[in-house]
């Protein structure tokens, strides 16, 4: 699914300086698995760069390890927003590193964020950036420190609910934001000497440094506008997308000679048409709308600005069920791909009540150059959460095969390319007299199934696999959401989940990695033998 003719097709017609790839909903995870997949076939038709919903002068540190400049990172505070502690994250920077090892500095594919270091609740303080900066300068501002005070006032909770608590409107601000544009001049003036004596690629950290820190001053005093609720928050997020739209725009330019930049974030960043937002928050109810990064940017770029708007179909573990009938998700299909956008005059936005959520609607369809879509059929989001994992690669048996319908839609990942002996399955129907005890036969109904080995048997059931067959006989082998024994082959170690939910997400995620990467371990064994 990584790469098909129709972003093909895209990329060939269209020659973009900026590939943009959207996520509908930041909870699941099989988009930022599905980006890596899709960035090591980018590879090959030229991109260099890929650039995240992170914060850009932290990321600087992270480039810095991908490009093999420094031997560690801590992704924690390289990458902002919480990213950086998700497994598609480091499986992203893992990949980079080793993808940019043997290449010469021009052909390594860079990192970037794009964000500012700031969100809705807060934002930190622009004195660690501006002290920095003023190293690197060697210029006194003795006036930096009192100006900037006490740190934890910048980042007060209390400041997103009291704009008079906020110091972003206040003479030391003011102040703050003159001295920070006067170093940022400096850079620009003393650029022979600073690159001479460091380095471009010092320079050009301090030159983002300097945008950071005078967009984090426009953001500080953003929040400190009175307003409604809904009007400071629109008016962060547009402050926020401006800034995004910036960095995009810097990012563009400074890798247009390397080769073209793909951009992952959410849609509402992304999309063409202004972005919208209502929700109930804190005890409130919300509305605002905005101009996102995506509809700054695209008019600037023109048909060099290519857009892939996410859609998510159906995904059990984080408890979207099917799309109603007539809604943009179900016309896509139950299949996972990158489709044209759907057309009818029929077709309309999908209800749903799951938070963070947002569903394609009539402007993104008709603004968007194409669709990622995670399809609707029962199974469809594991799988693509299986399939991005680093290495995998996966068989299904297409339906009307010579294969006996039963195993028709099935899928088996492997750990290579041999494809010799899966770690992990997915079923949609019972094996007649065989294994018939999930009752797939139902509709909806399908099995994931983990090869988790003899002693995580033992640890997670209690039993060791050879004595599966004293306990079957008190396990509802139908019940949904539940790990439990593989009804068929728990004694070779195998675990199953009918239906798998929110109750089994984050261990069916561990356990598939860990069943992943115990495949790759055999998978090189046996290469080595070979």
């Amino acid at each position: 699914m990584a790469f098909d003719t129709v972003l093909q097709s895209l990329i060939a017609a269209r020659r973009p300086h900026l590939l943009a790839i959207g996520e509908p909903y930041h909870g699941e995870p099989a988009f930022p698995r599905l980006r890596n997949r899709i960035l090591e076939t980018l590879a090959g038709y030229g991109f260099r760069s890929i650039a995240i919903e992170s914060d850009r002068a932290a990321g600087l540190a992270v480039d810095d390890y991908v490009q093999g400049r420094r031997d560690d990172v801590d992704l924690t505070s390289g990458i902002s927003h919480g990213w950086g502690t998700h497994p598609a994250t480091g499986e992203l920077i893992d990949w980079l590193r080793a993808h940019n090892d043997t290449l010469p500095p021009g052909e390594r594919i860079a990192f970037h964020g794009f964000d500012a270091p700031t969100e809705i609740t807060g934002a930190p303080s622009p004195g660690p950036i501006l002290r920095e900066l003023r190293e690197y300068l060697g210029r006194p501002a003795p006036d930096l420190d009192r100006l900037v005070g006490d740190e934890g006032r910048w980042s007060a909770e209390d400041i997103m609910f009291d704009a008079t608590r906020s110091p972003g409107r206040s003479p030391e601000a003011a102040a703050l934001r003159g001295l920070a544009e006067d170093l940022r001049t400096q850079l620009y003036a003393d650029a022979p000497r600073l690159i001479k004596e460091t380095s471009t690629q010092s320079w050009h950290r301090a030159r983002v440094l300097a945008t950071t820190a005078i967009g984090l001053l426009a953001y500080h005093g953003a929040m400190a506008e009175p307003g409604t609720q809904s009007q400071r928050i629109g008016r962060l997020l547009a402050v926020r997308d401006a800034l995004m739209a910036q960095n995009l725009l810097d990012i563009v330019a400074h890798e247009r000679d390397r080769g073209p930049t793909l951009v992952f974030a959410n849609n509402a960043h992304l999309q063409r048409h202004r972005s919208r937002w209502d929700t109930h928050w804190e005890g409130q109810d919300l509305a605002a709308q905005w101009n996102g990064a995506g509809s700054i940017v695209s008019p600037l770029l023109g048909e060099r600005y290519v857009y892939v708007a996410g859609s998510l179909g159906a995904s059990g573990p984080v408890g979207l069920g099917q799309p109603e009938p007539g809604t943009y998700e179900e016309r896509l299909g139950p299949q996972t791909g990158i489709f044209p956008p759907p057309v009818g005059s029929d077709l309309r936005e999908r209800v749903t009540e799951l938070l963070g959520y947002f569903p394609l609607d009539t402007d993104t369809v008709e603004t968007c150059d194409a669709i990622l879509h995670i399809g609707s059929e029962p199974g469809a989001a594991d799988a693509a959460r299986i399939a991005g994992l680093p290495g995998v690669t996966e068989t299904r048996i297409q339906p009307g095969s010579d294969m006996p319908p039963y195993t028709w839609g099935d899928r088996f990942f492997f750990a290579g390319a041999d494809r010799m002996r899966p770690f992990a399955t997915i079923v949609g129907h019972d094996v007649p007299d065989f294994d018939e005890r999930s009752r797939l036969a139902e509709p909806g109904r399908y099995r994931l199934n983990i090869e988790v080995g003899r002693a995580e048997f033992r640890n997670l059931f209690g039993y060791g696999p050879e004595e599966f067959a004293a306990h079957s006989d008190g396990l509802d082998f139908a019940e949904t959401d539940q790990l439990m024994p593989h009804p068929a082959y728990a004694t070779q170690g195998w675990a199953s989940v009918v239906n798998p939910g929110p109750a089994t997400a984050a261990e069916v995620t561990r356990l598939v990695a860990q069943a992943r990467d115990r495949s790759a371990d055999r998978e090189r064994r046996s290469s080595r033998r070979r």
